[in-house]
């Protein structure tokens, strides 16, 4: 089982060619870890040049593959914040959007992450020094306290799954994330990316697929895609810490900002040919 674990997940997460990415740029950390004699403490400066290298490395593909680009970067705060976006097939906008944010602003953007991440056998060394975690409500209250921003999908495999070309949210009745900043006294940043779904999509549709990730929790829904489609990532208007707002109401504004990100920047149902073609749409706004 946990070696079908492994395989299944990377499949479904990453694509094999994602996983090939992602496993050449772990083997060059782990060069640039052996060439600089470096020991844990992955949070320390030292680490900066290798970290410099594989955002680089990202954002060239993002531009190259997707036309990547990153609006309302201006809206994230100086200091700490609980960035929230919608889960596509794969976080692959998401791994943009950290790379984008490091290059251009020089921060690092901690991320939760579901706990099959980090089954993935050959990258434990890039979520370590891109400060990946599973996330517990304490450690991710620490994480924000200490000043730094954190990345979360409430959404997190199901909304992968199953959400489709309407991009619905999944959330269920989740509202840890925003107990998380309530303690935290940090706002909230909401982000959506357009087309996403256009890039890889999912067989979640199918009913077998769905009963036997609901009877045994396995990633076991095929994905397709990876189409050179174009990916705009929006930052919406923090929502701020109001110590008089209970979770439940803030995850519910939470998912009211990025409900309205996906209906002011996304057609639905998404369609991969439009998708393609707005590579080539010099007129779309930025707004």
């Amino acid at each position: 089982v946990n070696y079908m674990t492994y395989l299944t997940y990377i499949l479904e997460e990453l694509t094999g060619l994602e996983y090939l990415k992602t496993i050449w740029i772990s083997l060059l950390l782990h060069v640039y870890k052996r060439k600089n004699d470096l020991k844990g403490d992955y949070s320390s400066k030292l680490w900066d040049n290798g970290r410099q290298m594989v955002t680089c490395l990202w954002d060239l593909y993002g531009k190259l593959w997707h036309g990547y680009e990153l609006h309302g970067v201006e809206k994230i705060p100086e200091g700490p914040g609980l960035i929230v976006y919608y889960h596509g097939a794969t976080p692959i906008d998401y791994l943009y959007f950290m790379a984008r944010l490091c290059n251009q602003k020089g921060r690092l953007c901690h991320s939760v992450a579901d706990h099959f991440t980090f089954k993935i056998p050959g990258i434990k060394l890039l979520l370590d020094i891109f400060g990946v975690m599973h996330g517990g409500r304490e450690e991710c209250v620490q994480i924000l306290k200490n000043g730094h921003l954190l990345g979360v999908s409430p959404g997190g495999v199901r909304e992968a799954f199953f959400s489709d070309e309407n991009y619905n949210l999944l959330w269920g009745n989740r509202k840890g994330f925003a107990q998380v900043a309530i303690d935290a006294k940090v706002p909230i940043i909401p982000m959506f990316t357009q087309n996403l779904r256009e890039g890889y999509r999912t067989l979640g549709k199918i009913w077998s697929f769905r009963w036997l990730y609901e009877y045994s929790r396995l990633p076991v829904v095929p994905l397709y895609g990876g189409f050179p489609v174009k990916f705009r990532t929006y930052i919406g208007d923090p929502i701020p810490y109001d110590p008089n707002v209970t979770a439940a109401e803030l995850a519910e504004k939470a998912k009211t900002a990025i409900q309205s990100l996906r209906d002011r920047h996304q057609k639905t149902p998404g369609n991969i040919l439009r998708a393609l073609l707005e590579r080539f749409d010099k007129h779309q706004k930025d707004d």
